[in-house]
């Protein structure tokens, strides 16, 4: 054997107390690795469980399960840059490039919502997923969380008034998506948005505490003045707000249209939220660096589409 990597391994396990020949001697007993193995295929194709016998709701299920993902992979390119003391431009804009190719995929990928279902399949399958939504995506929410300062998540109507020196419970109240099942007047949820708090509140406000000064803006912010004005980092940012928050959110809401749009009557998702209210860009304007947008840009956020 190498006496380099002879050495590197006794480094290796010296350093936490450990024998380097026991593990030598295991891996005279280890099965070679195979692909099946390692990707756990066998798991992974079998994760898929229908409600109904209509053949398309096996890509309604894989399709946000590939979604599900896809976030996660987003979750690990955050956390990089949340967890780094030494950020600098290249590793920022590297890892801003990256999640936006990410979303790229998803916005593109909706043509198989869109297109790939049979329209009648879907509207007798879906009465079967009442009130699972895709609104109960809470890797969803934790992107959110960790790309922008909690602000910039409150309901647009409230978002001038609030203290931001609230308490996470009071603006978690307030953020843009309990629109989709809060009564604002009467204070009455709904059970789509109910029981997704019951699950998630205390797991998202872990999450955000932990991300008050590591989200993406917040890291951004704390860079010196110089690698603020880095052209190529501040294109990375706005390309990364323009892609989730306008391009990913319009293919979303085009395919639900495209299925919940019936007749000239919008139906009601499945959740029951009221998807449209929150959905659309236009109405809460949500933009995670909005100091790298012009007035105008805030003003017309959604509408060219």
């Amino acid at each position: 054997m190498n006496s380099k990597i002879t050495n590197q391994l006794k480094e290796k396990y010296e350093a936490i107390d450990q024998d380097y020949e026991t593990y030598l001697e295991g891996l005279l007993h280890s099965k070679p690795i195979n692909y099946w193995d390692y990707i756990q295929t066998d798991s992974l194709l079998n994760l898929q469980i229908q409600r109904t016998v209509f053949p398309d709701e096996m890509v309604f299920i894989m399709y946000h399960q590939i979604n599900e993902l896809l976030f996660k992979m987003i979750l690990g390119e955050i956390d990089q840059v949340a967890n780094s003391s030494e950020v600098d431009t290249t590793m920022f804009t590297s890892k801003l490039m990256r999640i936006s190719r990410y979303f790229d995929m998803l916005t593109s990928s909706f043509s198989i919502m869109k297109d790939g279902m049979d329209v009648d399949q879907y509207n007798k399958f879906r009465t079967t997923l009442t009130p699972a939504s895709g609104f109960q995506s809470a890797q969803y929410r934790k992107i959110e969380f960790a790309s922008t300062e909690l602000i910039n998540l409150i309901d647009k109507r409230f978002r001038d008034t609030i203290d931001r020196n609230s308490s996470y419970e009071n603006a978690f109240e307030h953020l843009y998506w309990q629109a989709a099942g809060k009564d604002y007047k009467t204070g009455k949820k709904s059970y789509l948005l109910t029981v997704f708090e019951e699950k998630y509140k205390e797991e998202f406000i872990r999450f955000t505490k932990f991300y008050y000064g590591n989200n993406l803006w917040s890291k951004f912010k704390a860079l010196p003045k110089e690698a603020r004005e880095d052209k190529e980092l501040i294109k990375a940012m706005r390309h990364y707000d323009y892609t989730v928050n306008i391009k990913w959110v319009m293919a979303h809401y085009n395919t639900a249209n495209h299925y919940l749009n019936i007749g000239g009557e919008t139906a009601e998702a499945t959740g029951g939220s009221e998807w449209v209210k929150y959905m659309h860009p236009k109405y809460q304007k949500r933009i995670f660096f909005p100091e790298l947008w012009s007035e105008k840009e805030i003003q017309e956020w959604g509408t060219d589409i």
